[in-house]
């Protein structure tokens, strides 16, 4: 219950709480500052190794405590706060001192940049007064647990072994463990009318606990193989994480509670996580507290929850029922089928679809496919390597190569005959042979495959194995790479499917492959060497016509090329004649009809487009006496136009 000084402030002497304010003041400063202390070597740690080792567990670790040993800090300040105002509320004097009076003094000639400055310090120092000290540490607590935690969250570090470091930094995990369980006991023992906030100081003193054991067992189990070590010691930081985020969430909602400094403060950093921490757990519990503390809501008297409480067990009875119940309905999908067993026996067999029957484990269903496709080779060797799907526009597949030299994991040796110098005898050959299958789409099949075979690949392996065995012993190598391979796969795949019917197996073969037929290494270097010969005529063959190829296409350009010149000078010359003839007609038509203007008017002509560039000199013909002035024109050069037919332009002089 708080106590309001305006009220009660006579008689907080009497009050537990209050005459031990200032012991648990200061227990709390000094655990507060060694706490601290111990979270700011763990971060200069981790920083280091940071450096030098950025995969390591360590770093994450380190972080991870310190932010669960911060969040502690953040509790114990909160808690100090308290006690703090409660020493100051015993300490405080009977009478408040009187101000000394004030002389009146001109207001100072101070610049408007002093004044503002002292205004936004006013208002700031008054703005920090009416959110509070304890408010804002609890907020920065919060947020730099957070920021830690998230700088450390990394759940894709490697596993690696940490060795000696690793058990000697369980057993100071443990330790301090120890100490802070000492530490919480102590806490857990306070009444709470001497210390009302022992009880919460000791519920986040659980969380470094929580954290350093869980360190310690990442450290002392880590290995280049194990995963959940690593995994565990960065999740560490989860749990202070959330409590962090809940002090933030409590500031932020702080600020819009009233304060008085004369009503004794409750202690901000409490935390429902916490609370949480405890065996056995009571959420419930520890909600309805909560509830009953900050709202002042019951819920014991809420006719609604306390039905609830009356109706669990009965409605969880007949949800367990309903469950159980719900578990004879069975969801067969589109590519399956389902075989009904009731009481241990096959009754039906369901196609895709939604069927009912008896629950489990009266009745079950267990799955069979549904005309799905295998491919299955005869001999998959000690280490079968997994075929990925190539893409449709890429470079094959390795498992393409039928080279003959070439290393192939499915290649199965058969045993055949043969025949050398009159004797007879038997050679190896190495061949691919795959079968294509499926479960059969009738249910008796269903029945087979699922109770007479329990691995049908093994047993159509097996089988397989056998049939070639026998086929192959009356086969020879001539017949396998001649006319014999083409019936080879036929012939197989009916003997095979044979057996398996009469095996009752319940299982189709589809189709046969022969995939490829390697023959032995004498035979294999002979047909090397005659595909060898092959290749060479075939690429002299193809060197020949592409060099015959090229010779003819040069030829024929050549003679293109000739053609066209030949073309385009004929065009040109035929051209120039008949603008030759156009224009000597013209003229003569011109002079015809003309007669000597046409002649002046030409050379007139001729004339302005000679002196169109030249220096002229003007001479009147009345200067010089009797005879006309004379025009040198002798060296002025005529355009080269063409000529009038039967005349020629020549240098002269104009009288």
């Amino acid at each position: 219950m708080q106590v309001d000084l305006e009220t009660e402030g006579a008689g907080v002497e009497a009050l537990p709480r209050f005459q031990r304010a200032a012991f648990h003041g200061r227990r709390l400063k000094r655990w507060g500052i060694g706490l601290a202390g111990l979270a700011g070597a763990g971060l200069v740690m981790a920083f280091f190794i940071e450096l030098f080792a950025p995969l390591s567990l360590w770093p994450a670790l380190l972080v991870n405590l310190a932010a669960a040993l911060l969040v502690l800090v953040a509790g114990l300040q909160a808690a100090g706060w308290v006690s703090g105002w409660r020493a100051n509320a015993l300490q405080a004097p009977d009478s408040a001192p009187t101000p000394a009076p004030v002389a009146d003094e001109p207001p100072p000639d101070d610049g408007w940049y002093e004044r503002l400055l002292e205004g936004m310090g006013r208002r700031g120092s008054a703005l920090l007064a009416q959110i509070g000290a304890p408010t804002l540490w609890l907020g920065g607590w919060a947020l730099l647990v957070l920021v830690l935690v998230e700088q450390a969250w990394n759940l894709s570090l490697p596993a690696a072994p940490l060795g000696l470091a690793g058990n000697v930094g369980a057993v100071l995990a443990l330790l301090l463990a120890f100490a802070l369980l000492v530490f919480e006991r102590q806490l857990s023992q306070e009444l709470a009318a001497q210390w009302p906030e022992a009880a919460t100081l000791a519920q986040l003193a659980r969380v470094a606990i929580i954290g350093l054991v869980l360190a310690a067992l990442c450290l002392l189990f880590s290995s280049d193989t194990a995963l959940w070590p690593v995994r565990l010691g960065v999740a560490i930081g989860a749990l202070p994480a959330l409590v962090a985020l809940e002090f933030l969430l409590r500031a932020v909602l702080s600020l819009f509670s009233p304060r008085r400094e004369q009503l004794e403060p409750r202690m901000l950093a409490h935390s429902v996580i916490a609370d949480l921490l405890r065996w056995p757990p009571r959420p419930l519990l520890a909600l309805q507290h909560e509830l009953h503390n900050r709202f002042g809501i019951d819920l014991r008297q809420i006719w609604a929850f306390t039905y609830m409480r009356r109706a669990f067990w009965p409605v969880l009875l007949v949800v367990l029922g309903v469950g159980w119940l719900l578990t004879g309905l069975h969801e067969v999908p589109l590519q399956g089928r389902g075989i009904y067993e009731r009481f241990g026996k096959p009754v039906t067999v369901f196609g895709p679809g939604l069927h009912a029957g008896l629950p489990w484990p009266l009745g079950r269903v267990l799955s069979v496919e549904n005309g799905v496709v295998h491919e299955l080779a005869t001999s998959v060797g000690e280490a079968p390597v997994a075929v990925e799907p190539a893409p449709a526009e890429g470079p094959p597949p390795t498992v393409a190569n039928r080279l003959w030299d070439a290393s192939h994991v499915n290649d199965k040796s058969q045993v055949i005959a043969s025949g050398s110098a009159d004797k007879q005898s038997f050679q190896i050959v190495n061949m691919d042979v795959r079968f294509v299958y499926r479960i059969g789409l009738d249910d008796e099949s269903a029945l087979a495959a699922t109770y007479n075979s329990a691995d049908i690949a093994m047993l159509i392996r097996s089988t397989a194995s056998r049939i070639l065995v026998h086929d192959f012993a009356a086969r020879t190598l001539d017949g396998l790479l001649g006319e014999d391979r083409t019936r080879l796969a036929q012939d197989i795949g009916q003997a095979v499917q044979a057996d398996l019917r009469q095996l009752d197996s319940g299982v189709e073969i589809l189709a046969t492959v022969v995939e490829a037929i390697h023959p032995p290494a004498g035979a294999a270097n002979a047909y090397h060497g005659v595909q060898a010969a092959q290749i060479g005529a075939q690429a002299l063959i193809a060197r020949e016509r592409g060099a015959a190829s090229e010779q003819t296409n040069q030829a024929q350009l050549q003679a293109s090329v000739a053609q066209d010149q030949a073309q385009a000078t004929a065009h040109e010359v035929q051209a120039t004649a008949q603008a030759a003839d156009l224009r000597f007609g013209a003229e003569q038509k011109a002079y015809a009809s003309a007669g000597q203007a046409f002649v002046l008017e030409q050379y007139l002509s001729q004339l302005s487009q000679g002196l169109g560039n030249a220096r002229l000199l003007i001479l009147d013909h009345r200067l010089g006496g009797a005879s006309a002035p004379t025009l040198d024109l002798r060296t002025f050069t005529l355009p080269t136009e063409p000529s009038v037919p039967g005349k020629t332009a020549q240098p002269g002089a104009v009288h």
